[in-house]
């Protein structure tokens, strides 16, 4: 499926039924607060936020059944839930490095909110073209959507369908999903009833190298996470096994290398020892990939994006395209590019408040605009990847900040003023990256179910405007009552982010580790093999890569089935889209796929909202754990048994025919 132009959605582009009504707005605009919160604990605790578009859904759902809402306004709801989570994505990556470099010693609310602010604005002002380019161009997946379209045709669909009937698909299983989902996550993060990451480093001899004796160390682990065989099971096995080759080649072939050449960091346990070791260099590796393979990614499309800066020409001259229809009417685009170029004057003026250096700041303006729009189409291109609880918004960060930084060092500006200067810029373009990368999963959805992509956009800003003015004091308030740093809030990425630019400004990066990445990425280019896959294996953890592999298996070994049964399974796989919004006419081998897609959407919804929950619980100091250390095993079993029923649901009904 090379163009979605003509994609033929739940609600007919024909069919206008309400959307962008007060009560949705209201109803995005708490969840944007709430789960923005809940989030900035979340990353500040954990070092990861939760995807807010599947609890955000399921969240607006509860909420606007009283008042009878439509599929549509439902889904222009979840877009300010989603707007909430990105903001505090971006924020927690970035502005508690200012606390941690020395630079602030409180958060500063007015400087927060404002650079919240505008690079939200800035992220929703890229999001337009993007979404055209990313989108309705390419065929990427975009998994979370598919979730979602899922989630929420099976639940109120029924009431605006029309022609279209009751489901023929049972939605029995999306509610099965999310309680097993549900369930589990509850019993290993609050009651502490498991762990859910199981790993483990083992001594594989020692060996003489120049005289000296080395010994090596091989790791493995599994995160027990349902979420993550679902998202596995929807990306299918191709994108799940570029995933796992690049954390075999980090985690299994690079990094014990390194160590049995080097050794392990002498007074640490070993598996603390191996994991600062891929923090601290093998991480770099995918961070170079990272950004040689996004900037390639971003000229594979670069005829989708001349087509939508085409059209955008056009606009502003006054020409005329086509008269568009409902579902493919964007916001004007003659006043997004206005605004883009306004945006530089507020940008500007917060650069030169924060600095006082006025060339610096005019010429950071103009860059920030320019790095907005590549974080954009970087996060939302891995979003459309991988999914937006994949998609590793610190590595784009990560990217960013080393652009920055490196101008800054050409500029001259390394001062510990000018490390801080570095932070909050890339603030700005990382939270423009976040948002702009994130709602495009939720436009993809939109998308599907026939919403009207200018009143999303609206939406998503009156979430950008809430959340903005509530994050800084979030952040204000965690920070006085747990400490940046401490071990009750450690803020891992803002660690690494203040890392980086020491490193960068202080003449200690370690370069090697970025550019044999971004040779990696080259060479994965030119035998035309996908970069960005590989690159965030290398990134994440390898007990993440591990169960998206698992979830992929499943799904190849669900098509081998359909294969054997139909002949081909081909067609089933170009077509999800259109599986996750299909209500009647269900054929054997369609009901399958969404069969699964309803199972992995209630996976990835039970376990996403289960972990707002838990934050909340976080916050509130309620502490509900039943043993103070937890087993392994059960967990293991319990998810084991939760992958077998994901192989099994789906080709339930063809086994039985059998």
């Amino acid at each position: 499926m090379d163009d979605r132009e003509n994609f033929k959605s739940f609600i007919p582009s024909s069919k206008t039924i309400p959307e962008l009504t007060a009560k949705a707005i209201l109803v995005g605009v708490f969840l944007a607060i709430i789960l923005g919160a809940a989030n900035a604990y979340l990353g500040l605790y954990a070092g990861m936020t939760v995807s807010a578009i599947i609890p955000g859904a399921v969240m607006a759902l509860a909420l606007m059944r009283p008042f009878k809402g439509t599929i549509l306004e439902v889904n222009l709801a979840t877009m300010g839930a989603a707007a909430g989570e990105c903001i505090a994505a971006g924020v927690i990556f970035t502005i508690p490095a200012l606390v941690i470099l020395g630079a602030w010693t409180e958060i500063h609310y007015l400087e927060t909110s404002l650079i919240s602010l505008f690079g939200g604005i800035l992220g929703v002002l890229w999001m337009v073209p993007l979404r055209r380019a990313l989108v309705v161009k390419t065929d990427l997946p975009f998994p979370e959507g598919i979730a979602v379209a899922a989630v929420l045709t099976t639940t109120v669909g029924g009431e605006v369908a029309g022609d279209r009937g009751k489901s023929e698909v049972s939605g029995i299983w999306l509610g099965i999903g999310a309680v097993i989902a549900a369930l589990f996550k509850f019993g290993e993060l609050s009651l502490n009833i498991f762990r859910g990451t199981i790993e483990h480093i083992g001594s594989i001899g020692r060996y003489v190298f120049g005289g000296e004796v080395h010994e090596g160390w091989l790791y493995g682990g599994l995160t027990t996470s349902p979420a993550l065989l679902g998202v596995g099971w929807i990306i299918g096995p191709r994108i799940a096994s570029y995933v796992i080759v690049g954390g075999l080649l980090g985690w299994i072939i690079i990094l014990p290398l390194i160590v049995l050449v080097g050794g392990l960091p002498s007074g640490m346990p070993p598996l603390d020892g191996f994991f600062a070791i891929w923090g601290e260099q093998i991480r770099y590796i995918g961070v170079g990939a990272m950004l040689v393979g996004g900037l390639w990614a971003i000229w594979s499309i670069k005829h989708n994006l001349v087509d939508s800066v085409k059209e955008a020409v056009i606009g502003i001259k006054g020409g005329q395209v086509k008269t568009k229809k409902r579902t493919n009417q964007d916001l004007s685009y003659k006043l997004v590019f206005a605004m883009i170029i306004l945006m530089t004057l507020p940008i500007f003026l917060l650069y030169m408040w924060l600095s006082g250096l006025f060339g610096v700041s005019l010429l950071m303006a103009i860059l920030t605009i320019l790095l907005a729009f590549i974080a954009s189409a970087l996060a939302g291109y891995l979003t459309g990847l991988v999914g937006s609880s994949n998609c590793p918004i610190s590595g784009v960060t990560v990217v960013v900040l080393l652009l920055v930084s490196l101008v800054m060092l050409g500029l001259g500006v390394t001062s510990s003023a000018g490390m801080a200067i570095v932070i909050m810029i890339s603030a700005v373009i990382c939270i423009g990256g976040s948002i702009s990368g994130d709602l495009l999963q939720s436009m993809a959805c939109g998308q599907m179910l026939g919403a009207t992509p200018k009143k999303l956009q609206i939406s998503m800003t009156f979430g950008v405007l809430a959340v903005s003015g509530v994050v800084g004091i979030v952040i204000a308030v965690l920070h006085n009552a747990f400490t940046i740093g401490s071990r009750l809030l450690p803020a891992p990425q803002a660690f690494l982010m203040a890392g980086i630019v020491k490193g960068v400004l202080g003449g200690e990066m370690l370069w090697p580790y970025v550019f044999a990445g971004m040779i990696l990425a080259v060479v994965l280019i030119l035998i035309d093999l996908p970069v960005l896959p590989v690159a965030i294996g290398i990134y994440l953890p390898f007990t993440l890569s591990v169960p998206i592999f698992a979830g992929g298996t499943i799904r190849y070994v669900t098509d081998r089935f359909m294969k054997k049964r139909y002949g081909s399974a081909e067609e089933e796989e170009i077509s999800e889209w259109e599986l996750a919004i299909k209500q009647t006419g269900v054929k054997p081998k369609e009901k399958v796929v969404r069969t699964g897609l309803l199972f992995t959407a209630g996976l990835v919804a039970g376990e996403a909202l289960t972990g707002v929950i838990i934050a909340v619980l976080f916050v509130l100091g309620i502490n509900l754990s039943l043993f103070p250390e937890a087993p392994w095993w059960p967990g293991l079993l319990i998810w084991l048994f939760i992958a077998l029923l994901l192989a099994y649901v789906p080709i339930r009904e063809l086994l039985k025919k059998e």
